[in-house]
């Protein structure tokens, strides 16, 4: 049995071969376009700097360093970083907490000036003169602490070591320093005493009257008004007490105070911490003995009081808070209780306490010139009226040393 194959049908099974061989190469060609396409991926930017880091490590073990170190490295660095910006955070909060703080204070003391003013105190027609007509700053106000029987050591000092006349108002315009005698008033008001002061402030023009009934055992309490009364009146970067049988040379003061001008708190003088004497009778005598402890104790570091100064937030501190501070037997315990509760800095600088001739002399022969000179013997020059002219001619810095001092 034979079959026969139509022509038709021949025909389609070969158009069929070729569609299926051009089905087959278009696959083909799709596949490979699909596969290219799929497997072409981009490397993430992360793995970049990963294999970057780890290149780097493998160079620096080829070179003898250990990747640990590597990972310390860039810890510390980090690190140092963080620190170095908190410590720049810390400064910038503290310089503005200094500002405000300042501010708050310079507030105070204006309206507590306000208030004295309105009320009467301190009763001085310079202080109102100066409210109502604005201040000027000045380097600083030396008060020279005095009493009424004092009047050949006011002399004394008028012919060394304080200008007079032109010149004292040559030292207030150019050189920013005031310098004036201090006191109160006598237990009975304009009597003879009082009387006597206002003749010689008149002819002077020296003095800086207060508030105050003069009496040594007063001296805390004069000079708590002094400070007050000072910081009212002028608006000065220091201010200064010294007394009247001292022996003081103003250029070398002021150059000593300049060097902690910036400083906003300061305490300047010859700290000591002498006992605290509680046997009556005794010279320097604390009834509050018994406020610093055991029998034989010391007192706290205080300036002594012959010459010490204090800056102007200190002063304003006084002044704002004159009513509730207080007050031991001798002025300088007083003075130095006052700050101990406060960010103060005590600077012992001993040349605000020298020796009269030959110790001043030989100093200054040093080329180290003595802020004052005084006998500690005497809490003074002994017999200052007429010893002073002696240690200014042997100690004193020169006319000239003042008026070319630059402050």
């Amino acid at each position: 049995m034979s079959w026969k194959i139509k022509p038709e049908q021949s025909s389609r099974s070969v158009a069929s071969q070729r569609w299926v061989v051009l089905l087959c190469l278009g696959s083909f060609c799709l596949g490979l376009i699909f596969t290219n396409r799929m497997w072409t991926v981009p490397e993430p930017k992360g793995i970049t700097r990963t294999a970057a880091f780890e290149a780097e490590k493998l160079k620096l073990v080829s070179e003898g360093c250990d990747p640990k170190l590597l990972d310390e490295k860039e810890v510390k660095r980090v690190s140092k970083d963080i620190f170095g910006e908190v410590f720049k955070t810390h400064n910038a909060i503290q310089t503005l907490d200094k500002t405000i703080s300042n501010l708050e204070m310079e507030l105070a003391a204006a309206k507590a000036a306000q208030e004295s003013i309105q009320n009467g105190s301190p009763s001085s027609d310079d202080l109102k003169n100066t409210q109502s007509s604005g201040k000027r700053r000045y380097l600083m106000v030396v008060g020279i602490n005095t009493a009424f029987s004092s009047r050949k050591r006011r002399d004394s000092v008028r012919a060394t070591w304080m200008p007079q006349g032109e010149k004292r108002k040559k030292l207030e315009e150019e050189k920013g320093i005031i310098i004036r005698f201090v006191i109160g008033h006598s237990a009975t008001s304009g009597g003879i005493l009082d009387r006597a002061i206002e003749a010689e402030d008149k002819k002077h023009g020296d003095f800086l009257r207060l508030d105050h009934v003069e009496g040594y055992l007063e001296l805390s309490a004069k000079t708590k008004i002094y400070f007050a009364t000072a910081v009212a009146l002028w608006d000065a970067d220091f201010y200064v007490k010294v007394d009247d049988d001292v022996h003081v040379n103003i250029a070398t003061l002021g150059e000593t105070l300049v060097r902690h001008r910036s400083k906003p708190r300061v305490y300047i003088g010859c700290m000591k911490s002498g006992p605290v004497l509680s046997q009556k009778g005794v010279r320097y005598h604390e009834p509050e003995h018994w406020k610093f402890g055991e029998s034989g104790n010391k007192y706290f570091r205080h300036a002594t009081g012959q010459l010490y100064a204090i800056s102007k937030d200190l002063a304003t501190y006084i002044f704002i808070n004159q009513h509730v501070l207080h007050k031991y037997a001798n002025e300088d315990v007083s003075l130095g209780s006052w700050f101990i509760g406060l960010d103060v800095e005590h600077i012992d600088d001993r040349r605000l306490c020298c020796g009269t001739p030959p110790d001043c002399e030989w100093k200054a022969q040093a080329g180290n010139i003595c802020v004052a000179s005084f006998d500690w013997s005497c809490s003074g020059i002994c017999r200052s009226a007429e010893r002073i002219k002696e240690v200014h001619r042997r100690c004193g810095e020169g006319e000239n040393t003042l008026w070319s001092a630059t402050f």
